[in-house]
């Protein structure tokens, strides 16, 4: 009987990953049996616990993988831009990739504390990768720089995590985008705050900025010497 190398064993495991990530994601964890497993990968029971030990197993190396793949992107575009490919059709979430997958993540995280703790050391990945991106961009002048980028990280994870919750919820997300628009501002720096500071005004002369139609700088009072 012909040996099976290792790169096929390789192909079989990730062709099994490929499969179980539809269906976890379609299904849930507790809703895709070993039965839809079958029949979503087209293997026995035997063949696809020869790879994995048992569906848990299964679940947390697709898990992993996927969060791999998440902090390449993050490293790539940024958070901002993964929770706007999230949001491109979350109708259909469970057949684009890895998003439908990180939705069960962020339930079973919700109610299973033994998951949650396994959780930490994957989700390590995608904080490093989010502050060193951030770091980039401090870098280069184009993030704030009045919080620290710790701070910054940890606030673009809890705005996906919100929108995870939010999506899993069936709630509407016809305006999130808009709300995207805004988190991405509050974290870039701001052209005009050069212009704020320079002019030294008062919180009462800020209140009597005018914001321009167009999106640019408001216009500074005149304020009086000192």
């Amino acid at each position: 009987m012909p040996r099976v190398s290792v790169d096929q064993l390789a192909a079989r495991r990730q062709e099994i990953l490929d499969a179980a990530r539809s269906c976890f994601a379609r299904y849930g964890y507790e809703g895709a049996t070993v039965r839809r497993l079958e029949q979503t990968t087209g293997l026995s029971r035997g063949a696809i616990f020869h790879h994995f030990r048992d569906k848990d197993a299964l679940f947390l190396a697709l898990a992993e993988q996927d969060a791999r793949r998440m902090a390449e992107v993050v490293g790539d575009q940024g958070l901002v831009q993964v929770m706007r490919e999230l949001l491109a059709d979350p109708e259909n979430v469970e057949d684009r990739s890895w998003l439908g997958t990180r939705l069960e993540v962020s339930r079973r995280l919700r109610t299973e504390p033994e998951f949650r703790d396994r959780w930490r050391q994957y989700s390590a990945a995608l904080t490093a990768a989010t502050r060193a991106r951030l770091q980039r961009q401090a870098a280069a002048g184009t993030l704030r720089d009045d919080v620290e980028v710790p701070v910054l990280a940890q606030y673009l994870e809890l705005v996906l995590e919100g929108l995870m919750s939010h999506l899993a919820m069936g709630l509407p997300a016809d305006e999130l985008h808009h709300v995207l628009d805004l988190v991405e501002r509050t974290v870039r720096k701001h052209p005009c705050a050069e212009i704020a500071a320079d002019a030294a005004i008062s919180a009462h002369d800020r209140a009597s900025y005018r914001e321009p139609l167009a999106g640019g700088c408001p216009e500074v009072p005149d304020v009086p010497p000192s």
